[in-house]
């Protein structure tokens, strides 16, 4: 059985529970998806399977490589390896499809976060900044950030302005609320990483 799939973020709905509570929820396109190539620790070492995102829209451009490897395949951009975890080995041209995950399972998401673009030392990491009153010369500035001759330097670490979010990230222990499987789709309740439209992975905890 393979632990994971690939899918898109749709963005966010609503449904209802057996109580008839409100559950919010993201709306994950998750596959279809095509096994490409099959790893196996006699000659990679290890047992994984690499698996391509299948999209309506073709991409645009495909390395020589990248063909090579895809070939007698529809073209896909969006490669993935995920674990075997026992059973029968999938082969090359499997599809695998929503209908790996099943409802009320536990899963967890990764995804390339929203970016914030350059930002200061209050919005990126929540300092509080000095005084707004008039003639104040100390209001979002960050402030001393190092000691003098000793040790003459500033420890790697240190928070500071910078580049925000655009960041791997991995939510875990969310809950498969709902699964269509006619359209491909889970319904995941909690935070999943990325803006509407972004590539995530999807795994089993």
């Amino acid at each position: 059985m393979i632990q994971g799939l690939i899918g898109r973020k749709l963005g966010m709905t609503q449904v209802y529970d057996d109580n008839g509570s409100v559950v919010p929820v993201t709306v994950v396109e998750a596959g279809p998806c095509l096994v490409t190539q099959v790893k196996t620790p006699e000659n990679d070492g290890y047992a994984a399977v690499q698996v391509g995102l299948v999209e309506k829209k073709a991409p645009r451009k495909l390395s020589k490589a990248e063909k090579g490897h895809l070939k007698d395949m529809a073209p896909m951009r969006h490669l993935r390896e995920f674990k075997i975890d026992g059973g029968e080995a999938p082969k090359v041209g499997d599809q695998i499809m929503v209908n790996n995950f099943e409802e009320g399972a536990k899963i967890s998401i990764s995804g390339t976060s929203q970016g914030k673009g350059f930002q200061g030392v209050i919005k990126r990491h929540g300092f509080g900044g000095g005084r707004m009153t008039h003639g104040s010369h100390f209001k979002r500035a960050p402030g001393s950030i190092g000691q003098c001759a000793t040790p003459s330097r500033v420890f790697p670490g240190k928070k500071m302005p910078g580049q925000m979010g655009s960041r791997k990230v991995t939510t875990k222990n969310l809950e498969v609320v709902r699964v269509i499987e006619d359209k491909n789709l889970l319904l995941v309740k909690g935070s999943v990483p990325g803006s509407k439209g972004g590539i995530v992975v999807i795994r089993k905890n």
